[in-house]
C-alpha cells in the first residue's frame, strides 16, 4: 500500500484493516538431519531438538539419511540440512563413511557424530574427515543441544 491508500484506510472505518507486511520476515527454522539406528534414542534426541525449535528429519541409518537429503534436493527450495547429527556405528554405512562421502562431495554442512565407542582413534578419524563435533554415549542431551545451537548460529 502506498501512503495515500493508508490515509484512506485510516479515515474509512467501513474498510476492514489489512494485515501489514512483516518488517522482519520469519526466519526459516534450522533443519537438522538425525541418523540413529536406536529408535528410542533417535526419538529422545529428535524430541529435544524439536522442543528447541528445530525442524528434525529422522533417519534410521546413514543410507536413509542420504535418501532424505536427496528428496530435499529434488523438492528444491532450500538446503537439505543445516546440521547433520549421526551415530557412527549403524547397520550398512557408518557415520564416518557418511561424513567422508559428504566432504568428498564438497558438502560443508556441519556434522556432529555420536558414538558409544569413543576411543581416541575414532575421535581423531572423525575430526580428520571433517566432523565439527564428536560426542560420546551415554549422551548428555544438553551437550548435543548446545553443539547444535552453536553450529546453527554459525550458518550463513
Amino acid at each position: 500500500m502506498n501512503p495515500e491508500q493508508l490515509r484512506e484506510r485510516a479515515w474509512s472505518p467501513s474498510v476492514p484493516p489489512e494485515p501489514l507486511p512483516s518488517v522482519h520476515p520469519v526466519a526459516t527454522p534450522v533443519r537438522v538431519l538425525l541418523a540413529e539406528d536406536d529408535r528410542e534414542l533417535r526419538l529422545l534426541l529428535a524430541t529435544a531438538l524439536r522442543r528447541d525449535g528445530y525442524e528434525v528429519l529422522e533417519a534410521r541409518d546413514a543410507n536413509h539419511l542420504l535418501e532424505l537429503m536427496g528428496d530435499a534436493l529434488v523438492s528444491g527450495g532450500r538446503a537439505p540440512a543445516d546440521v547433520v547429527v549421526s551415530d557412527i556405528r549403524m547397520p550398512g554405512r557408518s557415520g564416518l563413511e557418511l561424513l567422508a562421502g559428504l566432504r568428498r562431495d564438497d558438502w560443508a554442512t556441519p556434522v556432529v557424530l555420536i558414538t558409544a565407542f569413543g576411543d581416541p582413534e575414532t575421535h581423531a578419524e572423525a575430526y580428520r574427515l571433517g566432523a565439527d563435533a564428536v560426542l560420546d554415549k551415554p549422551l548428555d542431551v544438553d551437550d548435543l543441544r548446545v553443539v547444535v545451537q552453536t553450529l546453527a548460529s554459525m550458518r550463513g
